[in-house]
């Protein structure tokens, strides 16, 4: 089943490479070759002609002070955000790098300069890329590491301005890859869809350092294949987020949590609140059979609390789990709890985690972003507030201070959130 949909998406991310698109970055502070909309936002354009334009329900760009229900006391201008805009993509990736930002999109990915607002495209039509889309994006040993949909793992050297690509025949369990981790011993870790790699201290170009991890040869310990994140917990432990729960691998030995174990909300106390209406099960054999085997197959909404799509762990070693419907779970090791539209947050669908320098946890949902303050309460940034839309897969910090925020369409570049 489970090569049946990434053929046929592989298939796609290689058909959309071929369609002609415009890249277009908005900010409202202005830059070289720009133009000014209506709204105030200027675009910077690859192609002037095939301009993407705000989606028709967007929200007025207006300085989120002047908004209804905006805190008042707040002087004029501390709070100031813009847009970049992508066109029809998403943004799945994100990262600050000194004085660039580069971004993942379904159509490639943006190298952005915050001192002079110059922009690169890397992508397939120029030989960067071997797919447009990106999933995920890292700095690793001076490298930008470059997870793909359907064209493995690319390495980007800036130095010498050269690529290289590693896919099945040098070890790499998947051409799908959606996160990558070197952790304090040297080893890199790289999440994909037929398992996990392990890179024994990192040595991407020695096959032989190269190990696979999947259900098979760890008999369950890695409770589904289909891997979507993975992080180093703070005792050195590895933790990776499955599409059948939560895995962690220790002193050689694998655990595993699911909802019976207490990861995501019921169905009964969220059932009525499931506002996404996108139903990975009724699009996918390979989904629906998840379902199926985890008793879930009479859930005909998007629901699936051992679907964990975002991961992170914070600085005091608790574990942040991101659901498809279930909401946000945190665990200590021990304990799980669990945060739901009922808590406060804005969506169950938790699409991305982010914890920043200073500790603080982020989470992205289908319904805006959620920073996580203390006592378990929640401060919510939508579109009112300056996002580009409620949808957010990705985050950076940039070194200018601001916040960049990755979703449909396009990015939000925020400060004094």
């Amino acid at each position: 089943m489970k090569l049946d949909i990434k053929g046929l998406s592989a298939l796609l991310a290689v058909c959309a490479t071929l369609v002609i698109g415009a890249y277009v970055l908005g900010m409202s502070q202005g830059g070289k070759n720009s133009s000014a909309d209506a709204s105030g936002t200027v675009s910077l354009k690859f192609d002037a002609a095939k301009t993407t334009e705000l989606p028709t329900n967007h929200t007025p760009v207006i300085p989120p002070q002047h908004a209804a229900g905006a805190n008042k006391t707040k002087a004029a201008g501390d709070v100031r955000f813009s847009h970049f805009r992508v066109g029809n993509r998403n943004v799945k990736g994100m990262l600050a790098d000194g004085d660039l930002v580069w971004v993942g999109t379904s159509g490639g990915m943006i190298r952005y300069e915050l001192k002079t607002d110059n922009y690169k495209l890397f992508d397939v039509a120029n030989g960067s890329l071997l797919s447009n889309g990106v999933f995920h994006l890292s700095k690793i040993d001076g490298n930008i590491f470059v997870g793909t949909y359907g064209g493995g793992l690319s390495v980007y050297n800036p130095a010498q301005n050269s690529w290289k690509n590693f896919n099945i025949p040098d070890g790499l369990a998947d051409q799908f890859v959606y996160d990558v981790q070197k952790v304090a011993n040297g080893d890199i870790w790289i999440a994909t869809w037929s398992g996990v790699n392990q890179v024994i201290g990192g040595e991407l170009n020695n096959p032989e350092k190269w190990v696979t991890y999947n259900i098979e040869n760890t008999h369950g310990g890695l409770p589904n294949d289909w891997v979507y994140g993975l992080e180093e917990g703070k005792n050195g432990e590895m933790w990776f987020a499955t599409e059948k729960g939560l895995a962690r691998l220790q002193d050689g030995q694998w655990q595993n949590w699911q909802h019976e174990q207490g990861l995501g909300a019921s169905f009964e106390l969220v059932k009525d609140d499931i506002k996404f209406s996108r139903d990975p099960a009724q699009a996918s054999r390979h989904h629906a059979q998840q379902k199926e085997e985890q008793g879930l197959s009479r859930v005909n909404v998007a629901y699936n609390p051992n679907y964990i799509v975002s991961l992170t762990v914070d600085h005091a070693g608790q574990v942040w789990a991101g659901t498809w419907g279930g909401g946000l779970a945190r665990f200590d090791g021990k304990q799980w709890k669990n945060y739901s539209s009922h808590d406060g947050l804005p969506s169950n669908h938790v699409f991305m985690l982010h914890t920043d320098k200073a500790g603080t946890v982020w989470a992205g949902t289908s319904h805006g972003l959620v920073k996580i303050l203390e006592n378990d309460q929640f401060q919510v940034i939508t579109r009112q507030e300056g996002l580009f839309a409620d949808n957010v897969f990705s985050m950076a910090n940039a070194s200018d201070g601001s916040m960049w925020v990755g979703s449909f369409g396009g990015i939000a570049r925020l400060k004094n959130i």
